[in-house]
């Protein structure tokens, strides 16, 4: 009866670590669904991927068709490349994320046993702390990326106009994204109000796509450096223990090395599955980065206070999604450089010759470091985001020549 008591408490702790992603990505089709999952709940993920393609597709084709094939001035295409890329990169993340769905549950059921296999009170802790961390980052992107971004929907839909239809003038709402009016005539009612909701509700589910890429990789990385946390707790008492000790020391060095390679080929598996994905986000962000910018610099002689709130709150949640995934990179690489310290820095001079060369093993191991790449190009480091703030301000400059 403890034992069923202890394995549900250790499941609710797994249910913790992972629920804010289920809530983000359950709604948008992409969570994946367990293998007792019945066919009606099926059915009903799949009209859900149906639904968000759709709603995307709709808001993005007619937009990307204006800045493609209107003429107009160099400023107005880029007020629209905005709108346009986001939903893009969006539906590529989205597509991504229906694609790693079995990586995901497999994160998902690696998780879920880890947590079973960590029974010590003291050990718990550790990766609960941990959990938390990966829970208020998922909080903060989520509220940064959300409200940036339907803050500059909602702000440009109150926003009206007037249009001169042939003897009649009609007021209309300001689309957040100019579209195509050869395709869709949004100069009349209803359809104005038809596209300005879609294009709203598009943003929504590409933003959650984008949380949810952001959310999930905080999480993974937050749950490996729980389980590295938790390593070189072992390993320090496992050195510390008496040199009596002759069969104990045995089999927990055994423990040890299975759960480092353990939390070693999670973190691998993590980097292969998400590294193209940090690519793409590098890019967007990037540019994202250098057309807020210059709306910045073109908006502020208009001093147009709402306008100026909107960008630079977009600003600032790219700028923080960026640095998520370029930290976690950065911490992740010094945990796993972290292992070797841990044992360097015990008594390991205490144990007998051959506990030694078990040590040494881990320490050979711990030295080469697994490391979070965008696309096997750029490693994800505190430094990368330095060079993403840099080639932002880098393509302003060029931005500002060509204009």
């Amino acid at each position: 009866m403890r034992n069923m008591s202890v394995r549900t408490n250790l499941d609710s702790n797994s249910d913790y670590s992972l629920q804010l992603n289920r809530w983000l990505l359950k709604p948008i089709g992409v969570w994946p669904s367990s293998s007792t999952a019945s066919r009606h709940e099926k059915i009903i993920s799949i009209i859900m991927n149906i639904v968000c393609y759709s709603s995307v597709m709709f808001a993005m084709i007619p937009c990307m068709l204006r800045m493609v094939l209107e003429e107009e001035s160099f400023y107005m295409k880029l007020k629209s490349l905005g709108p346009v890329s986001h939903w893009t990169v969006s539906v590529v993340n989205y597509s991504t994320l229906l694609l790693r769905r079995n990586d995901i549950r497999y994160f998902v059921e690696h998780m879920r046993t880890d947590w079973r296999r960590i029974t010590r009170e003291k050990d718990q802790e550790i990766m609960m702390k941990n959990a938390k961390f990966g829970r208020y980052v998922i909080t903060f992107c989520a509220a940064f990326m959300q409200g940036s971004i339907l803050g500059f929907c909602f702000v440009t839909a109150m926003t009206t106009q007037a249009v001169q239809v042939g003897n009649e003038t009609r007021i209309l709402y300001v689309l957040p994204c100019a579209v195509y009016e050869k395709l869709l005539n949004v100069n009349e009612n209803p359809t104005n109000e038809i596209v300005l909701f879609a294009q709203i509700w598009a943003a929504v589910i590409a933003t959650s796509s984008t949380v949810g890429i952001f959310s999930l990789s905080a999480v993974l990385a937050a749950h490996a450096r729980g389980q590295l946390r938790v390593l070189t707790e072992w390993i320090t008492e496992f050195v510390n223990k008496s040199r009596s000790d002759k069969t104990g020391p045995l089999r927990e060095i055994g423990m040890i090395v299975e759960h480092h390679l353990r939390a070693l080929n999670f973190i691998s598996y993590t980097e292969e599955a998400m590294n193209k994905i940090y690519l793409l986000e590098l890019f967007r962000c990037t540019m994202i980065m250098c057309v807020i910018e210059f709306w910045i610099l073109t908006e502020w002689d208009d001093k147009n206070i709402q306008n100026l709130t909107t960008y630079f709150m977009m600003y600032l949640s790219i700028c923080f999604n960026i640095f998520i995934i370029c930290y976690i990179g950065e911490i992740l690489t010094e945990e796993c450089r972290k292992v070797g310290e841990v044992v360097y820095m015990t008594n390991w001079y205490y144990l007998p010759d051959n506990h030694i060369l078990d040590l040494i093993m881990i320490i050979a191991r711990s030295s080469v470091v697994v490391q979070i790449t965008a696309g096997k190009i750029f490693h994800m480091s505190i430094y990368t985001f330095g060079d993403v703030l840099k080639t932002g301000f880098a393509y302003l400059n060029l931005l500002r020549n060509m204009t």
